[in-house]
């Protein structure tokens, strides 16, 4: 059973989280009649600071934070791919997100699937950009609830199989749909302050005690090498092998693209006050980035602790680690802290889910005059269905369920990014072609992770080559949609109306030269 002390501690910081939620109301008060703009997105109204935690805290995730160094506890070094996808995907939030932005504001859109209803007038390309936002969002929310239940069982709180463990999860979702139900993102907005205090206190912590008692971080590695070699793994483990770098490098950067064009990213991002607050958080994001780094560490540090995390539970490593080395009252603010770091991306991604339904299936396809006080409340149920959805996946199904479908989650989500990322650039590429290559991206994708046995790296070249099959997918998306670009603009098949202000062909912006002469 958990310590009386863990448990007092666990409970004080999930009863902050609690206290927060409740004042979410006073977070950027406005007057203003009901609408998605205000539930959703706080009213665009956040602040360099605010934009940063919220941001932050909903890319990096509870399950990022178990995965990740369960990854490096089971692998060795391909896990570390997470840290330089997290770096990439800074300077793709500084452009994209900040175009993103600036065309969104302008034209009062919430979604990506506004972006490319307007940017190209096809009511059917929006559909599919908004349907698999959805279906690449709802396994990713199943997973911070997978994050929530490897933490209680390394901390004797959930134990297998144990009713009390599941009124624990469902009441810790409960809390958190209420909250959401009633403020939209500002109770994730002022829950992300307290996950970063938690997460960086409770990560500095269990470093410097890891170090302390290891004598050093060289001394870490040694031993991981050992326990690896001790069990027939390669001690080159803790070190990319010059046949993985292509997968590794495929995989970081295929990530990158895909982070961004999740909608709980997207939703995060339009909820800042301007353009200039988007680009000081893309820049400032890296610190983020460390936090997760040193969660790969602590993988490491597990494996050569001797941790022996249950048979496919490798997410547990650390946990169980943390159990092991900290004092009872410290561990509790760890645990706590991972479990506040799966509500806050848990609340975004139920809340983009539900914005994208309402704004491009309901309102396009069922009841196109629906008032914005009713589009919030249709928002709101959405919601709470996505999240009760979420519960019942992962008591439903396996745990690898999830997982499998996250994957497929990412390929998925990488095949809007022609219609999105490629859009704010150039409207060259015709409706129907985007369509197209998506739908080959799609099963292309799809085919290849599940031949794979649901591996996302696959084999090319005769099995010399692998790389992210998400990558390879979004190559022949973009192929199709080029070509067919091609073809249908000479057949004079006619397209929607652009109905932004973004040019139509790619340019980039020059500044004047100071004290330059005209010609």
């Amino acid at each position: 059973m958990a310590d009386a002390a863990m448990t007092a501690t666990f409970l004080a910081v999930i009863g902050g989280a609690s206290l927060l939620a409740v004042t979410a109301r006073r977070l950027r008060p406005t007057d203003r009649l009901p609408s998605l703009e205000s539930w959703a997105l706080a009213d665009r109204s956040l602040g360099p600071v605010w934009t940063w935690l919220l941001l932050g805290g909903t890319i990096f995730t509870a399950y990022t934070f178990t995965a990740v160094p369960g990854l490096a506890y089971g692998n060795g070094a391909p896990a570390f791919f997470a840290v330089p996808y997290t770096v990439i995907v800074c300077p793709l939030a500084f452009v994209l997100l900040t175009r993103l932005w600036e065309v969104a504001r302008r034209h009062g859109y919430v979604t990506a699937g506004d972006f490319v209803r307007g940017r190209y007038g096809s009511a059917p390309l929006a559909l599919v950009v908004a349907l698999t936002g959805i279906l690449a969002t709802m396994p990713y929310l199943a997973l911070q609830l997978l994050g929530i239940r490897a933490v209680l069982t390394a901390g004797g709180v959930y134990p297998k199989g144990g009713a009390a463990g599941d009124l624990v999860m469902v009441a810790l979702f409960a809390g958190l749909a209420v909250a959401t139900y009633r403020h939209g993102l500002r109770a994730p907005a002022v829950i992300s302050a307290l996950k970063a205090v938690a997460v960086f206190v409770s990560l500095t912590a269990v470093c410097w005690l890891v170090l302390e008692r290891s004598g050093g971080p060289g001394a870490v590695f040694d031993g991981a090498a050992a326990r690896l070699s001790g069990t027939g793994v390669e001690e080159s483990a803790l070190l990319l092998a010059p046949e993985q770098q292509p997968a590794y490098a495929t995989l970081a950067l295929g990530s990158a693209l895909a982070l961004l064009m999740y909608p709980h990213v997207l939703t995060a991002g339009f909820a800042a006050d301007g353009p200039r607050t988007v680009r000081k958080v893309a820049v400032a994001l890296p610190a983020w980035t460390g936090l997760l780094a040193l969660f790969g560490f602590l993988g490491i540090a597990a494996l050569a602790a001797g941790v022996r995390a249950p048979e496919g539970g490798a997410e547990a490593a650390v946990p169980m680690l943390v159990d092991r080395l900290m004092p009872g009252p410290l561990a509790g603010l760890v645990f706590g802290a991972i479990t506040v770091g799966a509500l806050v991306p848990a609340a975004v991604m139920s809340i983009a889910a539900a914005t994208g339904f309402v704004r491009n299936v309901y309102v396009e396809y069922f009841q196109p005059t629906a008032t914005p006080k009713r589009q919030v409340r249709i928002a709101k149920v959405v919601s709470l269905t996505a999240k009760v959805g979420a519960v019942a996946f992962v008591f439903g199904l396996r745990d690898q369920d999830a997982i499998n479908l996250q994957l497929l989650g990412g390929v998925w989500i990488l095949q809007i990014f022609p219609a999105v990322a490629v859009g704010l650039f150039t409207g060259r590429l015709h409706p129907r072609a985007l369509l197209a290559g998506w739908g080959v991206g799609m099963v292309t994708g799809t085919f290849l992770v599940v031949r794979e046995g649901f591996s996302s790296i696959v084999l090319l070249g005769g099995g010399s080559l692998e790389i992210y099959a998400g990558l390879l997918a979004l190559l022949l998306n973009l192929t199709v949609a080029v070509l067919g670009t091609t073809v249908l603009e000479r057949l004079g098949v006619p397209r929607g109306a652009d109905a932004t202000d973004l040019p139509s062909r790619l340019t980039v912006r020059r500044r004047p030269e100071t004290g330059a002469s005209n010609p």
